[in-house]
């Protein structure tokens, strides 16, 4: 396919890029690549790699590096470009861009200076686990890297404990078997949890079981590639139906079924669908 330069309105376009396989990345996302006047990225070569895989000619245009130590320095230059009335496409190394990612103070740099900001969505390791894990996500948390340093981590850990919601964390593969140990001494070994493993990618690898079984599994196990882990809710005393049906009731009086189903659910920390039925059913006696 031959990709044009379009006329692109000035602004900074935040470019969603694949997690691994590189024909995930979204047509809107190879135009905005193809027409933006500047090029920013969280690593060049990986930008520069992608756009070649597609046929996109770089055609002169410079490639900006925006990284952890790029500085203000570098979200200033991007800035004034915009300002100048220039097209800026900035794509994470991986993935949707501010997510856990430096693209974060480039975007809080051109909105503060009331220029326009636009996301061009496409590939998350976060919405990817979500939907292989298999937990109920009607709420969910996204915690992303943890602290380094075990004492850090281990407090970071105690602060969540008590997060009655699916835990998303983004974890290196060189800590992940000691970041399980401490989550089952800390938040219960019977806790239900995910690891996914180079998801997209050719050797993706999901594991499911609880803290303590895949802390068991990887103990002593080399593992690569990038991981996501969820962990689900604890396992919290289940609501009497009575005291479901009585928040039904009041939450009714002001809400729609649906909206006093969800609202519910969220509140007692029960899955959507069980508190449907049961609002349902005092709908139909009614």
């Amino acid at each position: 396919m031959t990709w044009e330069k379009r006329a692109l309105a000035p602004g900074l376009y935040l470019v969603a890029t694949p997690i691994g396989n590189a024909r995930d990345i979204t047509l809107r996302a190879l135009d905005i690549l193809a027409s933006a006047d500047l090029l920013a990225a969280e690593d060049t070569r990986s930008l520069r790699r992608l756009m070649e895989i597609h046929g996109i000619p770089l055609g002169g245009r410079a490639v900006v590096a925006i990284h952890d130590h790029s500085g203000a320095a570098a979200d200033a230059r991007i800035v004034a470009a915009i300002a100048a009335g220039r097209a800026v496409a900035y794509a994470s190394e991986a993935g949707t861009p501010v997510l856990a990612d430096p693209g974060f103070t480039l975007a809080r740099a051109a909105i503060g200076a009331d220029l326009p900001v636009t996301a061009a969505p496409g590939p998350s390791s976060l919405l990817a686990a979500l939907c292989v894990a298999g937990m109920p996500a009607e709420r969910f948390a996204f915690i992303g890297f943890l602290p380094a340093a075990p004492s850090e981590r281990r407090r970071a850990i105690a602060g969540l404990r008590d997060l009655d919601m699916p835990m998303f964390f983004l974890e290196s593969p060189r800590r992940i078997a000691a970041t399980l140990g401490e989550m089952k001494e800390m938040m219960g070994e019977d806790r239900p949890a995910v690891m996914c493993r180079e998801l997209t990618k050719r050797f993706e690898e999901v594991r499911r079981g609880t803290l303590g079984s895949l802390a068991l599994e990887l103990d002593g196990t080399e593992v690569k590639g990038e991981v996501v882990l969820v962990v689900g809710r604890g396992s919290a005393p289940a609501a009497a139906e009575d005291d479901i049906r009585t928040a039904l009731g009041e939450a009714m009086q002001t809400m729609r079924l649906k909206d006093a189903a969800t609202a519910v659910a969220g509140a007692l920390g029960l899955p959507r669908r069980q508190v449907y039925q049961i609002a349902l059913g005092m709908e139909d006696k009614e």
